[in-house]
């Protein structure tokens, strides 16, 4: 999926992944899209929290073949 911005938060642990996904939606347009890759495995359940509270859109989410968390999230 083709994306315009990445936020690799590998290795980094909760609320950390979430602040940089936060920050890199408030410097792309509205519709753009922003790929987060981390490993903390209490993304998955903050991201979708995150998306549902601030109406973003949480379009994918996968395991990459490394075990780290993909997410592709859609600036409202």
């Amino acid at each position: 999926m083709d994306f315009d911005k990445e936020v690799d938060a590998r290795g980094l642990a909760c609320p950390l992944p979430i602040l940089r996904l936060k920050k890199a939606l408030a410097e792309v347009p509205g519709g753009r899209i922003v790929r987060v890759l981390t490993t903390d495995r209490a993304s998955i359940k903050d991201i979708e929290a995150f998306t549902n509270q601030t109406g973003h859109e949480l379009m994918r989410q996968g395991e990459m073949p490394d075990n780290a968390l993909e997410f592709f999230i859609r600036h409202k």
